[in-house]
């Protein structure tokens, strides 16, 4: 099985509830396709190094995922890209030394 670190950026200006909802869908989305979250973190609104979208700070959010498909992270990048509420996100596989 591999590891996975997805970190995604939330808008700003978005409200405290549909952040929440925002955060449950898209780890929802890679629960549902067959991974295990090991990891979950809110790192809460930070400045961004650069404008995205006009913000200049944004809600980070960090998950750790172990899966033995690509299907979680594929979904999780497809949907994240059509999403108004995600302005940012990357998707990291980790060593398998570890």
């Amino acid at each position: 099985m591999r590891t996975y670190e997805i970190m995604y950026v939330v808008r700003p200006n978005i409200e405290e509830d549909a952040k929440k909802a925002v955060v449950e869908r898209f780890n929802g989305i890679l629960a549902s396709e067959g991974s295990e979250v090991l990891e979950e973190k809110d790192w809460g609104k930070r400045r961004l190094a650069y404008e995205i979208e006009d913000f200049k700070e944004g809600f980070y959010n960090i998950v750790r995922i172990k899966t033995d498909n690509n299907r979680a992270t594929d979904e999780f990048q497809r949907l994240a890209k059509i999403s108004d509420d995600i302005i940012r996100y990357i998707v990291i596989r980790e060593d398998q030394d570890k």
